[in-house]
């Protein structure tokens, strides 16, 4: 059988002259790739492979012949990963390089230190990961949650992953959060905290209080610490943090005061300054450079800083325009942290969705820029914030396939992005993934079965339609069958289905590969008289910050998941048929209220209580009308975390929103909606199985 020949070659005279660049020519005999670096022709043979595996067959490759002149968009295509909330394996950090490099990524920004533990060793100060890398979480040794959670790398763990990923050209860049984030450092080594008290490792999320002093001693402790990191990370650009320090113990303190007097300082915003511009100072005679999140540029920073944007785009512009190098990494628009469907099967994550397409078109490089402005602009980064990514299935769902948009949007020029033609090739990534054991979201193909509970209830006939969230692919469907395939109906339009039923449908390509797992639907009059807590929205509010909340901190499975507004414990459901309604019964889970919201805690809804633990209200259609039903919420001590409770309706008519009112303090935990089911007095309906 005739062979195709490969050769790679690395040439001073390669025709791409741009780094990283590399040309690709596929003939019937032979595969060229030719590059001026190493990197190029690395990511010439990643293109051959997608080629290959895109046309593969059981036994047989056809690569078509073709001529490839490639090269990126920006220098800088990373990903970051956060460790401190919830810490991975090294095999599971190494599997996260494998596919950063198979996606021409270039950058593993590491998230090590925050409040919540210290993941790196530092050999000079063991205390760091001998009490700082170890936390209590809330409810600790109940219902699946651990008695302690945490774990450090050691520094053969940080320089074997170091290695990993510079044989696949990737830089690993360490980020070390301070002043900031900096509650697990401060609990192992007080003295080097503000007001030399030890606090526990935080078991919350969210904004916490601890700073580092701006002694000298403490300056030495960052710097010994860096002497270890620096030694660590060959990296050109250390991370030192810098966001939401907030700068209540700095103002606080007399010595605190005294000292920003000294240095002539006016605000605790000029005193971050200084401290980043101290360490960055220090950076720089040891041949590196500092790189800190967009907080930074508050109070002035110096010169050669560099400024990683991630509160929205505005950072952009202004880092730009001060002539600072920018990687663009805004929250929501690349933070991966973000769920990306509202489906009810969507795992845990931070709300509103970021789905798929959204990250394919964002722009990078905001259009009002000037030429200048836009040379500053070092490339783009994927954020993922782990405090709701506790296993690797977490991971891979939140990063895959968002990081295939992530991957394109910072290699391929604006004006050739398209994303149809985006779409065209996603099927043979989703078939790679399901060969490597990748478990990707399907969340982008995944079919709606919707239907008019309304009309279904009156009628016994449901009018029944499919669709996904990008309209593409083919989608087929069962009544009362098996899991479709392609010999099943093809859905083209909405269909009547009479009740009950069960409808099952999915996406698939046009020759068959599955895009999505079958999803199910139940049509019959208990189902229809169902509601899935994840389907009920936040009551209208100025303050709305939701997330879907997994049953304990650290739970490992991907549902079931609560939806949460960290500020107010009331929801909305939609419009629901209520003729004749006169029960409600409703899943509750008590969820721990381990959000820090520092300055934000004043914004949280209080509302006085009638018993000791608070209770339940019911109100038709307005948040703010009258009771229709209040019942008692149980003793957090003595009831189990998930319970039902049954409520009276008055008469009801017609269509109705109902809205859920938890009464309860701002220290109360919060209740997430698993399930919602009305039904007749005298019915005795089958509750849903789950």
């Amino acid at each position: 059988m005739e062979q195709t020949v490969i050769v790679i070659s690395r040439r001073a005279d390669a025709p791409v002259t741009q780094s990283e660049g590399y040309t690709l020519d596929v003939t019937a005999k032979a595969a060229r790739i030719i590059a001026r670096d190493e990197s190029g022709l690395y990511y010439g043979a990643v293109s051959l492979a997608q080629l290959v595996s895109a046309n593969a067959t059981d036994k047989t490759f056809h690569v078509p012949a073709v001529h490839i002149a490639d090269w990126p968009r920006f220098a800088w295509r990373g990903l970051m990963i956060d460790s401190a909330r919830h810490m991975q394996s090294v095999a599971e950090i190494e599997g996260i390089l494998e596919q950063m490099a198979l996606h021409k990524l270039n950058v593993l920004h590491w998230h090590l230190t925050d409040d919540q533990g210290w993941r790196i060793e530092i050999k000079r100060y063991p205390e760091l990961t001998h009490t700082g890398a170890w936390r209590t979480p809330p409810d600790a040794g109940k219902d699946g949650e651990p008695a302690r959670y945490g774990g450090y790398y050691s520094q053969d763990d940080i320089r074997h992953v170091v290695a990993y990923a510079a044989a696949r050209h990737i830089t690993v860049v360490p980020e070390l959060d301070m002043p900031g984030h900096a509650q697990a450092a401060v609990a192992a080594y007080p003295q080097f905290g503000v007001t030399g008290q030890r606090p526990a490792v935080s078991a919350d999320w969210g904004v916490n209080p601890y700073l580092y002093n701006v002694d000298e001693p403490t300056l030495h402790f960052l710097e010994g610490v860096l002497d270890e990191v620096m030694a660590l990370f060959p990296s050109r650009y250390i991370h030192l943090g810098g966001d939401e320090a907030i700068k209540d113990q700095w103002e606080a303190s007399p010595a605190v005061q005294q000292r920003m007097r000294a240095l002539g300082l006016q605000h605790p915003e000029q005193l971050q300054s200084w401290l980043m511009g101290r360490l960055g100072h220090y950076l720089d005679n040891h041949g590196r450079r500092l790189i800190g999140w967009d907080e930074i540029l508050e109070g002035g920073v110096p010169g050669d800083a560099a400024v990683m944007s991630w509160r929205g785009i505005k950072g952009i512009e202004q880092a730009t325009r001060a002539g600072h190098d920018v990687v663009v990494a805004p929250d929501p628009f690349l933070y991966l942290d973000y769920v990306q469907s509202t489906r009810n099967d969507e795992t845990a994550g931070r709300l509103p969705m970021q789905s798929l397409q959204s990250v394919y078109a964002f722009e990078i490089v905001p259009p009002e820029l000037a030429d200048t402005q836009v040379r500053r602009i070092l490339g783009a980064q994927a954020n993922v914030w782990t405090e709701h990514m506790p296993t690797a299935a977490h991971l891979q769902h939140a990063i895959f396939p968002r990081l295939d948009a992530l991957a394109e949007n910072v290699w391929t020029p604006a004006d050739k992005r398209n994303w149809q033609s985006f779409l065209a090739r996603l099927p043979a990534q989703l078939a790679r993934y399901r060969q490597q054991g990748i478990g990707y979201a399907d969340s982008a193909y995944a079919v709606d079965i919707g239907v008019d509970r309304r009309q279904a209830l009156a009628s016994s006939k449901a009018t029944v339609t499919l669709s996904n969230q990008i309209g593409s692919g083919v989608i087929h469907y069962t009544l009362d069958g098996p899991p479709p395939d392609t010999h099943s109906p093809v859905y083209t339009k909405p269909f009547t289905a009479t009740l009950p039923v069960t409808i099952r449908a999915a996406t698939l390509t046009t020759s068959g590969s599955l895009l999505a797992n079958t999803r199910e639907r139940v049509l019959d009059e208990a189902h229809l008289r169902s509601l899935e807590g994840n389907e009920l929205t936040a009551c209208p509010s100025e303050h709305i910050d939701e997330m879907r909340a997994q049953p304990t901190p650290d739970a490992t499975s991907l549902t079931p998941t609560y939806t949460i507004n960290v500020f107010d414990s009331c929801r909305l459901t939609p419009p629901l048929p209520l003729d004749g309604a006169a029960v409600v019964n409703i899943d509750l889970a008590r969820l721990p209220r381990n959000v820090a919201l520092a300055h934000d805690a004043k914004l949280i809804t209080s509302r006085a209580t009638a018993t000791k633990h608070g209770e339940l209200e019911l109100r038709a259609d307005r948040c703010d009308g009258p009771a229709l039903s209040v019942t008692n919420l149980p003793d957090p001590t003595s009831s189990p975390a998930r319970f039902t409770l049954t409520a009276a309706l008055p008469p009801m008519h017609g269509t109705h929103s109902l809205c859920l009112v938890m009464t309860g303090s701002p220290q109360a935990p919060y209740y997430g909606v698993g399930r919602l089911q009305w039904q007749p007095a005298a019915a005795s309906l089958k509750k849903p199985r789950p």
